[in-house]
């Protein structure tokens, strides 16, 4: 069994400690469990609001602007489970120990970029390049 590691609430990863140390990655764990939390919490009351505001509403304008808000809430929670399935893979990386490397280069990904998406996969660079490809090989 795993030792729980001791992290005071102001701990921020810095760049002059070892990368992915035990500290970073509890550190980024409770990141992400604590974010896969909260969508789950709010796909919870995403759920909840729209089995009870199914009502009959007689004015067409408001039934159809009452549709169209629930179809952008149902898109968001679809968006929160994609989310929480790439929160997932993270913490599998986090297990494996190779959170925080690039899947493409293998480099280390700054602690800033993960600090903002703990669930990023490459370096900024790689990410860069990767979206240039991708814009200049989709089919418009």
């Amino acid at each position: 069994m795993k030792q729980e590691i001791f992290l005071p609430d102001d701990y921020r990863p810095a760049e002059d400690e070892p990368f992915m140390n035990d500290r970073q990655l509890e550190y980024f764990r409770r990141k992400l469990i604590n974010w896969k939390a909260e969508l789950l919490a709010g796909s919870r009351d995403t759920i909840e609001t729209l089995q009870d505001g199914t009502r009959n509403i007689p004015d067409v304008t408001d039934r159809a602007s009452e549709e169209t808000d629930r179809a952008l809430e149902l898109r968001t929670r679809d968006r929160a489970r994609k989310l929480v399935g790439k929160i997932d893979a993270a913490l599998r990386r986090i297990d494996e120990g190779e959170f925080g490397y690039c899947m493409v280069t293998g480099d280390p990904i700054s602690l800033k970029r993960l600090d903002a998406r703990p669930i990023a996969t490459m370096t900024l660079e790689a990410q860069e390049r990767h979206e240039r490809r991708e814009k200049v090989h989709r089919d418009d």
